[in-house]
């Protein structure tokens, strides 16, 4: 190894923890602040501990209360709806909302074919007389296409 090209190490450096734990080790630095260490990580401890950097958990917690607030208003509206009218009444009244329908569907289909029957016998349908067809010219019959060969040659 060469010399004067590593840096200097220092056998007892001081490891400092946010929760106030300190411990020694060998390191390129004397002293050095840690945010989590083995005495409160919860890993090792098995406790919760969430490290909050800029309030984000916070923000984090409230959002989540809000979503708890509305998914709970939600489902009383719905249990207010289901309330109202059962499931039963509902499926009873689309049938007979879907039998209307086809009743006045039905009505206006009788009227119309009356209308049109009337309207057929006030009106005396005339056919129009047809054409007399013209004969057609006679065509001169096409010219068959000749096919050119070429002639053999002669010895």
């Amino acid at each position: 190894m060469k010399d004067e090209i590593h840096p200097k190490y220092y056998p007892k450096a001081k490891v400092t923890c946010a929760c106030g734990a300190v411990h020694t080790t060998g390191a390129t630095f004397e002293a050095h602040s840690v945010e989590i260490c083995s005495a409160c990580h919860p890993f090792y401890t098995g406790k919760q501990k969430l490290v909050d950097t800029a309030g984000r958990v916070d923000k984090f917690r409230s959002r989540m209360e809000k979503a708890e607030k509305m998914q709970a208003s939600e489902s009383a509206r719905a249990s207010k709806k289901l309330d109202k009218e059962s499931v039963e009444e509902r499926m009873t009244r689309k049938a007979a909302e879907k039998e209307a329908a086809k009743e006045e569907v039905k009505a206006k289909e009788e009227a119309h074919k009356k209308v049109v029957a009337k309207k057929q016998a006030e009106k005396v349908i005339v056919k129009p007389a047809k054409a007399e067809k013209k004969p057609a010219a006679k065509k001169a019959p096409a010219k068959k296409a000749v096919s050119k060969k070429p002639a053999a040659k002669k010895k």
